[in-house]
């Protein structure tokens, strides 16, 4: 069923800021060929912003604002993302890219563009001439993220203990202290984003960078809700996951092989 355009909760594009990501209207393609009879294009328009090669161009100087249309599907991206994790964009739902274009102030075109992207990622999927359709995810799945995950960073965890010093370990504290804040907010977008910002500031200490981005789509992966339900997991379960990132702050600090292991391992597991 598509859905109409109803607000999101926590999609980071608050109801009645809907302008701050509207992209101004272009003009319309027979006002932009426009010219004298017979010129083939507006004689008042320097060749050059026609995309002709000129000998006597003007500078113009630069705008004061410069519309990125990247940065509008990147906002789009993140209020997607966030509607993903929240639940509000439900597992087998179809939506329409200019229902939520209409939804968030915005055309069709940068929804679609980070739809497209969301597929990419594993998210949703293209269901042709309707939309697209919030993938459907089970237990079943969830286990196999955390597998993987335990496969790619425990190593990775076990080498950082051993080599880290104990003061760099004391930097990465105040994110550990930030997803607590976070879970007892009970927002689990809030606490999904700074869960993310602690695993990857820890995960950066190896310097692999293919491997941080890796883990990080996993990670991703392993947020969005079950179907049966927008959120599976409470404030508490929130609070004592993100308890685990101190202890496994500790755990590193001290270079405690065995202690970092379970930890990691068992924090995976209950991801989700």
């Amino acid at each position: 069923m598509e859905q109409s355009a109803q607000g999101f909760a926590g999609t980071g594009i608050p109801e009645g800021h809907a302008n701050e990501v509207r992209v101004p209207a272009q003009p319309r393609a027979a006002e932009r060929g426009r010219g004298p009879a017979g010129s083939g294009g507006d004689a008042r328009v320097p060749g050059a912003v026609r995309g002709e090669h000129t000998h006597s161009e003007v500078s113009l100087p630069r705008p004061r604002h410069v519309v990125r249309r990247a940065s509008v599907r990147g906002q789009i991206l993140d209020a997607l993302r966030t509607a993903l994790v929240t639940g509000d964009l439900a597992p087998g739902e179809v939506y329409s890219a200019p229902v939520l274009g209409e939804r968030f102030g915005v055309s069709a075109t940068p929804v679609r563009e980070a739809m497209q992207q969301l597929a990419l990622e594993g998210a949703v999927e293209v269901v042709p001439n309707r939309g697209f359709r919030v993938i459907v995810r089970g237990a079943r799945e969830l286990a196999e993220l955390a597998e993987v995950r335990a496969l790619i960073e425990v190593p990775v965890m076990l080498r950082l203990a051993r080599t880290v010093p104990a003061e760099r370990w004391a930097d990465l504290r105040p994110l550990a202290e930030a997803t607590v804040r976070a879970a007892t907010s009970g927002c689990r977008a809030t606490y999904a984003e700074s869960d993310r910002v602690f695993h990857r500031a820890v995960l950066g200490l190896c310097g692999n960078e293919q491997l941080v981005g890796v883990a990080e789509d996993l990670h991703r992966r392993s947020q969005w809700p079950l179907v049966g339900g927008p959120v599976t997991r409470g404030r508490a379960d929130l609070v004592a996951d993100a308890a685990e990132h101190l202890a496994l702050l500790e755990a590193l600090t001290a270079g405690d092989l065995d202690v970092v292991q379970a930890l990691v391992r068992e924090h995976f597991a209950g991801a989700g």
